[in-house]
């Protein structure tokens, strides 16, 4: 009975993430995304400086909540919370960090910068 509830709910999973997916799907008109940006990205610490002209993000949404998974073993940025500034422009609230993110179903665009990292990006879809 397990195994059959797993089955069923990986099942629904994917048809979830496949729906999401969608390169029509406009991340900041849905409460729900999951898609990958392709494009130029960037990590700065105190120890690392790591710049990719052919990287992606992988990034989620879960109502105000993103999480970006950036590839070239570039650190994740999770739970970044925005407010909606505009059509297509997030501003992040709360202490979590500074910084803007513009995203479409077309292009993301981050300059984000929390407890002394900082993150940039201009991918497109």
């Amino acid at each position: 009975m397990k195994s059959m509830f797993r089955a069923l709910s990986l099942l629904l999973l994917t048809v979830f993430l496949f729906a999401a997916c969608s390169k029509n799907t406009d991340p900041a008109n849905t409460d729900i995304f999951a898609g990958t940006f392709r494009g130029k990205i960037g990590y700065t610490d105190a120890e690392k400086n790591v710049k990719q002209d052919n990287g992606s993000i992988f990034v989620t949404k879960v109502d105000t909540r993103y999480d970006f998974k950036f590839s070239d073993n570039i650190p994740a940025l999770t739970d970044v919370q925005f407010e909606r500034k505009d059509d297509n422009t997030m501003v992040s609230i709360g202490s979590s960090g500074t910084g803007l993110i513009t995203i479409n179903k077309d292009k993301l665009v981050i300059s984000f910068t929390r407890d002394g990292r900082t993150w940039s990006a201009d991918c497109n879809r």
